[in-house]
């Protein structure tokens, strides 16, 4: 029988440590095969968020490929994606310092195949016809805005040609199995991706260029993502044009849903190269797909509209996708008990195994809180999803009658989601004894185009909504403390929390990682792929400009009367610094306490393992502080304005 110890909620020491979670974790990219070899990306915080490329290969195991200081990462869209590409062993990819194409052989440094020209380059394809990677590519050379086209790059030196230009924005160019025809994904502002988007198929030319381009989906206003080529040469993609991601595919001019579903086949558009389905050799496919916020795997037989679904216990495999090869599959995949892996299963034997882990942490499932599903009532009428985490550890308990903090997590985006992964981030607060309701708010993906969508117009409002009555929800159910009710997010999810903190009076401290204070800024002041972006959450701009001044907490500072932590990347180009220090001015002068958190080097999003330590500990030390726990844990005190000491 275990002998707890009983300490307030926010008191209990933990084995989860921050060092632990930087020394033992790594972030899980882009997969890719070649034959049976799996490649894939590892962002490691211990190497200053360096990105390497790794590969399992039966006859040596799994080993590194791309050498320091090398690092694969796109920045096309800020946030890039398909990053690289292997082809017999050799690999292409794109490196983060310059943005350059590297072709990288066999036992050889990497070489480079484009000039050093302020240009970067994304969504790597091998067009074998021809010897030359088909990509996107984002010219930044010219004052204004930058160009964005379908490029060609010869894999042994030349000049790169221009394929496909004239539209804002393109993805996914995809070569077909006969070499003959290229498929691909264009949008122009205002449009996001997942507003509505046109898929296109042309000819190659006897000169190698692109003729007779025809328009195959997207009249309609539907979101597409991921072109593929069947085996047998058949076009395939993934539409909303139902209210739901479901795969379609083009033959003899028609298009037709291989599988009508009430499931998410898709996500967003946020990064290239994400694969959610791919071809065995006799034309069945593997696909993904996400139900209720979770994912499974089946096997879709497209010639009798029917599928099998794959048991394999993960509940997501969306963010680093699915590969396929004759007998083996490969995804990126995460369930309640274990953190994102690489997984290989074999669609003979029906085994699978975990090639990699993102986090090495050896600790028992009794050290984790599991995830439950919640659904609640919100405003509108409508219902509004979340994960709930309730505090655990097999060592304490709190005092009798006592209610845990609640951290409520507004996830990025918006236009992304959540799912229930084991996340050690999570369990750094709930193995401390604070509970943690991460939301799905209406906007979130995984539930359907018409949830998706729900936010056009209503961001600042509707999301914020549905993180209050989350958060009182589970106060009314008697699970949490309303008194001690916290609030954090990043991004998207940082606007999220400053709203709800200024807007409403139901959070009593929150954090905002590089989060936006200025709607009016971010409209004026950002890159180009949301540049537009907020004309449909908020209204195009300037002509709804007192929608912006009415939505943005910088400007009702009078409004905030509750402590908040700024954390903010100085390198960061989606979201400026000048937000976060405006912010934190703003409070300092009104007298609330505030930390501001500046971290050189860093853009949106951390990845130097000091300062993802760093971050986890000063916001743990903050909460402390406004809420007047103690803490078991040895951190450094952070400055804090206005703090009025005990």
């Amino acid at each position: 029988m275990t002998n707890y110890k009983t300490q307030p909620y926010g008191s209990w020491y933990s084995e989860i440590s921050a060092d632990l979670i930087v020394a033992e974790s790594v972030g899980i990219g882009q997969i890719g095969m070649d034959a049976e070899d799996l490649y894939w990306t590892e962002v490691r915080p211990a190497e200053s968020g360096r990105t390497v490329l790794v590969r399992n290969s039966a006859e040596r195991g799994v080993e590194d490929i791309t050498p320091s200081p090398y690092s694969v990462r796109s920045r096309v869209h800020e946030y890039g994606g398909g990053a690289f590409l292997v082809v017999q062993g050799t690999v292409y990819f794109i490196n983060d310092v310059d943005q350059r194409l590297y072709c990288q052989m066999p036992g050889r440094e990497p070489v480079a195949l484009t000039p050093d020209a302020g240009v970067r380059y994304a969504d790597l394809e091998m067009d074998y016809s021809r010897d030359r990677i088909i990509c996107v590519r984002e010219d930044h050379t010219d004052p204004g805005e930058p160009v964005n086209t379908i490029v060609a790059i010869p894999t042994r030196g030349g000049d790169v040609e221009i394929l496909e230009q004239g539209k804002d924005f393109y993805a996914a160019p995809r070569v077909s199995t006969d070499g003959t025809t290229l498929a691909w994904l264009s949008w122009n502002h205002p449009n996001m991706p997942w507003d509505g988007n046109f898929l296109w198929v042309a000819s190659f030319s006897e000169h190698h260029k692109l003729s007779g381009p025809k328009l195959i989906a997207g009249e309609a206003g539907e979101a597409i993502c991921q072109p593929e080529w069947s085996p047998s040469g058949v076009l395939h993609f993934v539409s909303d044009q139902s209210g739901w991601w479901n795969i379609y595919s083009w033959r003899q001019n028609q298009t037709e849903v291989v599988l009508p579903m009430e499931a998410e086949f898709g996500v967003p558009l946020w990064q290239f190269g994400v694969s959610l389905y791919g071809f065995c050799s006799d034309g069945k496919i593997v696909c993904s797909y996400s139900q209720s916020g979770v994912w499974h795997i089946g096997i879709l037989d497209p010639e009798k509209s029917v599928m099998d679904l794959i048991e394999t216990g993960y509940t997501d495999v969306s963010r680093s996708g699915i590969k396929v090869s004759d007998r083996v599959v490969a995804f990126g995949s995460g369930s309640a008990t274990e953190s994102r892996s690489i997984v290989k299963l074999d669609l003979v034997t029906g085994q699978y195994s975990v090639i990699r882990r993102s986090s090495a942490v050896k600790l028992g499932s009794e050290f984790f809180s599991k995830p439950q599903a919640i659904q609640f009532k919100t405003t509108e009428g409508q219902f509004a999803h979340g994960f709930f985490y309730a505090p655990l550890n097999p060592d304490f308990m709190a005092p009798l009658g006592e209610k845990p903090p609640l951290i409520v997590l507004s996830h990025g985006g918006p236009t992304a989601a959540t799912s229930p992964v084991l996340d050690m981030d999570i369990q750094y607060w709930t193995s401390r004894g604070l509970a943690v309701l991460d939301v799905n708010y209406r906007g979130s993906s995984g539930y359907g185009t018409s949830y998706r969508r729900a936010l056009e117009g209503k961001w600042g409002v509707i999301d914020v909504d549905d993180c209050v009555y989350g958060a009182l929800y589970l106060v009314n159910e008697g699970l949490v403390d309303g008194d001690r009710l916290i609030i954090r997010g990043s991004s998207a999810g940082g606007y999220t929390t400053l709203s709800a903190l200024t807007f409403r009076d139901t959070f009593k401290v929150g954090a905002s990682h590089y989060g936006i204070g200025d709607l009016e800024a971010l409209a004026t002041d950002t890159h180009k792929f949301e540049s537009r972006y907020l004309d449909s959450l908020i209204g195009p701009y300037p002509e709804c400009k007192n929608l912006y001044e009415k939505r943005s907490p910088i400007n009702y500072v009078e409004r905030l009367s509750v402590p908040v932590i700024l954390f903010q990347g100085l390198d960061d180009m989606v979201v400026p610094p000048v937000q976060a220090e405006r912010m934190a001015g703003a409070l300092k002068n009104k007298g609330i306490p505030v930390a501001y958190v500046p971290l050189e080097g860093e853009g949106h999003g951390f990845r130097d393992g000091h300062n993802i330590k760093m971050v986890l500990e000063s916001e743990l030390f903050f909460f402390s502080q406004i809420l007047g726990f103690d803490l078991s844990d040895d951190i450094d005190p952070i400055p804090i304005d206005n703090l009025l000491t005990k």
